[in-house]
């Protein structure tokens, strides 16, 4: 089925828990990269490593987990913070202060001051307020780093659920849309209760049913939040660990993180991880997951595409990164200078 930009989960109800029926999980992350524009602000959480034999147990742990996100995406969600300098228990004070005035709620504002402190290295306990408030104040956050209305949970099931597991999957996820506002979809086999909503996603043409056998790649965390644009993403360790290598290089001036690239008005939208649009240079970092059969399909047809508009396209593995930095960003410097050098030929003939 085609969906239109963000139409489908634009019209999905909010504050309520959702079954998507007939998807894999990483078929829907793969929808929503690039976030469609009317789409809520999506994190994804695995539940793989939580645990389910206890009531109340879901909840805490995506709670802590998300607390975790919202940290690694300071200061996208505090518009001000970004600029703030000075010693650090002056910043402190004044990331506490504004998270003050952007909370919805009065009794938001502590909160976030607290999470906005953490974040800048402090040692507060955000875990100390009510699992209501910080709910709610996460779900502000999620949807303020991405200039959203609101916020989405995308829970992952990976191995089938039983039926007091399925209840328990489904009671948190009720727990935090009733409490945090957040709209919550369910993907995964599970002896789902009665009471849950099941629609089938749409999703883009291209993508197939992965094919009988096919694994998908494990995401290896309990959330991910999709990248900011103009940042690298918070919880690459990989796109970071560039970043802060790149922005010690002269030769690496122009590069923008985390953009979207339209070859045409009809053409699908491309988040690319790193680019240098004047070198029409992209810049892929890639994790464990595109190795999973719809996520290395839809590499292929992103590259092509970015490819016949000109651009050179070059992939590097997090581990290429992490253990070959300096190859990496002697290629980088490489390609980059002899775009630069064939651009200056260009413009002189």
């Amino acid at each position: 089925m085609v969906v239109g930009p963000g139409l489908f989960w634009a019209q999905q109800p909010t504050s309520r828990v959702t079954h998507l029926s007939g998807v894999t999980p990483e078929a829907v992350r793969l929808a929503l990269d690039p976030l469609p524009a009317d789409a809520p602000a999506v994190v994804t959480c695995d539940l793989a490593d939580l645990r389910l034999d206890a009531p109340g147990a879901p909840v805490a742990a995506l709670l802590a987990e998300l607390e975790r996100t919202v940290i690694a995406l300071f200061p996208a969600w505090l518009a001000g913070a970004h600029g703030l300098d000075g010693p650090q228990g002056a910043r402190v004070a004044a990331v506490r202060a504004l998270a003050a005035t952007h909370a919805t709620r009065p009794h938001l504002g502590a909160y976030l001051g607290e999470l906005a402190a953490r974040a800048l290295g402090n040692r507060p306990r955000p875990d100390r307020f009510p699992a209501e408030t910080r709910a709610a104040g996460l779900a502000q956050a999620i949807a303020g780093s991405y200039r959203r209305s609101r916020a989405a949970l995308l829970i992952q099931v990976r191995d089938p659920l039983g039926t007091s597991e399925a209840e328990r999957a489904v009671a948190a996820g009720e727990w935090l849309a009733h409490h945090g506002g957040f709209t919550v979809w369910l993907v995964g086999d599970a002896a789902w209760p009665d009471r849950l909503r099941s629609i089938p996603a749409e999703l883009p043409s291209w993508m197939p049913d992965l094919p009988p056998g096919v694994p998908e790649a494990g995401a290896g965390r309990i959330a991910i939040a999709p990248p900011v644009a103009g940042r690298p993403t918070p919880g690459s360790a990989a796109e970071q660990a560039l970043e802060a290598a790149l922005a010690q290089c002269p030769w690496a001036h122009g590069r923008v993180w985390n953009q979207t690239f339209r070859a045409d008005p009809l053409a699908e939208e491309i988040r690319v991880d790193l680019m240098w649009r004047a070198e029409r240079v992209a810049v892929e970092v890639d994790g464990d997951e595109h190795r999973g059969a719809l996520h290395y399909e839809r590499d292929r047809r992103r590259d092509v595409r970015l490819q016949l508009a000109g651009y050179a396209v070059l992939r590097f593995t997090n581990r290429q990164v992490a253990q070959e930095l300096a190859v990496v960003l002697r290629q980088l410097e490489q390609l980059l200078t002899t775009r630069r050098q064939e651009g200056i030929h260009h413009v002189r003939h």
